[in-house]
């Protein structure tokens, strides 16, 4: 397993070292399936002007994959799923294989986050399972890290943070190949839902703990999610190569603001 380095409580070095920015939205069940279409529909001009400079993901209900899939090929939007099985295709019923996400032309997954752990119970090794399955089948892996428990949002010092975060991404480092591209979403779980994100020293801290253990990894991108939005990205400018969004992207004019944002820092605008 990677070991987990010590903390820091200076900037990251290196910045996004030439990385290309990534921007995602992870609609959990909010939004129904004509409510998803919609926002695919208003989100399309966005994606459209800044996804020449910007990689766009979403992550919709399941049953709008395939329809996702569609509206997104016209707007420079790419597909991801919130879940995927650690299963072949076969009789294990309600599952979502790989090999059925990639046949939709489903391109991430979301694995590990927060939820999945705490109310639904999955560990280690089943997360583990899963990132393995979905570098086989040619599925990014959105990996979601974060100190802390649903439900408390009581801070974390950094110190306590980097260790739980960087506990979480080493359990799943061997299943990924130096070559495979992913990315590892930093989500501090108090901060989820949360009024504010988490300061943004802290972020910078455990983001330049998180990047460290991915010096074997150059295609390996970290960003941050906890009540992401508007302004964030500069004020965390170098430490992380992007943003997860939650609700605060259901309103596509703020989905568009924090696209414009991170288009114009990746040009030096």
């Amino acid at each position: 397993m990677a070991e987990v380095p010590a903390t820091s409580s200076g900037p990251p070095s290196g910045g996004s070292g030439g990385r290309r920015p990534i921007v995602a939205v992870g609609q959990k069940t909010y939004l129904g399936y004509a409510q998803t279409l919609a926002w695919l529909e208003a989100a399309a001009e966005a994606g459209r002007s800044y996804g020449g400079a910007v990689d766009v993901v979403v992550f919709p209900v399941a049953p709008a994959l395939p329809a996702a899939v569609e509206l997104g090929r016209c707007s420079q939007i790419a597909v991801g799923a919130q879940d995927v099985s650690d299963r072949p295709p076969g009789a294990f019923t309600g599952e979502l294989p790989a090999a059925l996400l990639a046949e939709l032309g489903v391109t991430y997954v979301e694995i590990g986050h927060a939820e999945r752990r705490y109310l639904f119970g999955e560990t280690a090794e089943l997360i583990s399972a899963k990132v393995a399955v979905a570098v086989e089948h040619g599925l990014t892996p959105l990996i979601c890290v974060g100190e802390g428990r649903l439900g408390d949002t009581t801070a974390i010092r950094e110190e306590a943070a980097v260790a739980q975060a960087g506990e979480q991404l080493s359990e799943v480092l061997d299943w990924l190949p130096t070559t495979s591209p992913f990315v590892v979403a930093y989500e501090p779980v108090w901060a989820i839902g949360a009024d504010q994100p988490a300061p943004v020293e802290h972020v910078r801290t455990v983001a330049a703990a998180l990047r460290s253990m991915l010096a074997d990894h150059p295609q390996a991108r970290v960003v941050y999610g906890g009540t992401a939005g508007p302004g964030l990205f500069a004020e965390l400018s170098g430490a992380v190569d992007g943003l997860f969004l939650g609700r605060r992207a259901h309103d596509p004019a703020a989905f568009a603001e924090v696209l414009g944002e991170v288009a114009g820092a990746a040009s030096g605008d």
